[in-house]
């Protein structure tokens, strides 16, 4: 029906008797002829409208429909073991470093620890399709009471400052050959951090030995001392006191001078054991058998495996940047922006 009518229309406009119906009054200036020609063209383009309105509407019809929601606003949550509600992957983080850093921190140092923070997360829970415990077998976790609880009066400024150091690093993770990569973290090393193989027996190309030095400058009791009662020394490893234990004490240490294993009365316990069995803050230590007590010294705390906080802290406040700073722990490893609706890596944010 409109296509007749489109027709009808030609008709009459190209009429010379009636084409004054159409022609505006400043057409009068052009010659006859060009004015057929013009009218003309107007004919053939109405003849033509038809087909290319029905052909737009059957595009569009086809066309996949463009989920906004889905394609460019894609949220991850993170649920937390003892939360009530997820929880924002970045609301997280912040959470995240509010635990397991100082707030005094420099900025950077505070940035790598956020970017370990969202690898580590992403990892564990497969981009939040897992639930993560908020202890420090994994990452320690504050809820916006527990920070108001820790901070006091400070609340508001800590918590602008955090927000700010987090939405600097907003979607940035660390990766080895575009896949997350398991980013451990500790509090203090002894000028050396500990390869994976060492502390777990399993070989990791990014998680190598690495100097990490002059922390004692800024980390508080680098350097502790343990006393044990002979009585409670033996207990420990479930034993009954001799002098044999002393005499027959032997251990090994690792490349990075953590103890690797001890030898007591023909028994043998991994320096990680020994750490758990005594409670102490790390593998490096001595021990030293006296007439009374058995003394061990220690140096550094936490496993010793990864980015050592304090570590970082000392090359933020030497002007190295947050993403050096992971470089420097987590060897071979690139710096990259994820998007949360692929899951995956992108190359947006691209450091190497």
């Amino acid at each position: 029906m409109y296509l007749f009518k489109i027709i009808n229309m030609c008709s009459l406009t190209c009429n010379l008797e009636t084409k004054s119906l159409i022609i505006n009054p400043l057409l009068a200036y052009i010659t006859p002829m060009k004015q057929n020609i013009l009218l003309l063209l107007i004919c053939i383009g109405l003849l033509f409208l038809p087909f290319l309105l029905i052909k737009e509407k059957h595009d569009t019809k086809n066309a996949p429909e463009l989920k906004l929601d889905v394609e460019v606003d894609c949220p991850i949550l993170i649920e937390v073991k003892g939360e009530q509600k997820s929880i924002p992957l970045e609301t997280y983080v912040l959470g995240v470093v509010a635990a397991e850093m100082p707030i005094s921190f420099h900025e950077e140092a505070l940035k790598a620890q956020s970017i370990a923070a969202r690898t580590y997360v992403l990892r564990e829970t497969n981009y939040g399709d897992k639930a993560i415990s908020k202890t420090v077998q994994k990452q320690v976790y504050a809820s916006e009471e527990e920070r108001k609880k820790r901070w006091g009066a400070s609340f508001p400024e800590y918590e602008e400052k955090l927000k700010k150091v987090v939405a600097s690093t907003e979607g940035e993770i660390v990766v080895y050959k575009d896949q997350l990569i398991t980013a451990m973290f500790f509090s203090t090393s002894n000028g050396q951090t500990e390869s994976a193989k060492n502390y777990s027996g399993y070989s990791i190309p990014y998680l190598v030995s690495v100097p990490s030095q002059e922390e004692e400058l800024y980390a508080p009791n680098v350097n502790k001392q343990f006393e044990f009662t002979k009585k409670e020394w033996a207990n420990a490893f479930g034993l009954k006191w001799t002098e044999g234990i002393a005499k027959t004490y032997r251990f090994t240490k690792t490349d990075s001078n953590r103890i690797k294993s001890i030898e007591m009365v023909g028994k043998t316990w991994t320096g990680r054991e020994v750490r758990t069995l005594l409670g102490l803050p790390s593998t490096d230590f001595k021990i030293s058998f006296q007439e009374e007590k058995v003394v061990v010294e220690t140096v550094g705390y936490g496993h010793g495996v990864g980015m050592s906080q304090y570590g970082a802290e000392v090359l933020a406040n030497d002007s190295v940047g947050a993403h050096d700073i992971l470089l420097h722990y987590y060897k071979g490893t690139e710096i990259k922006s994820f998007s949360a609706c692929l899951k995956s890596p992108t190359n947006a944010k691209n450091s190497n």
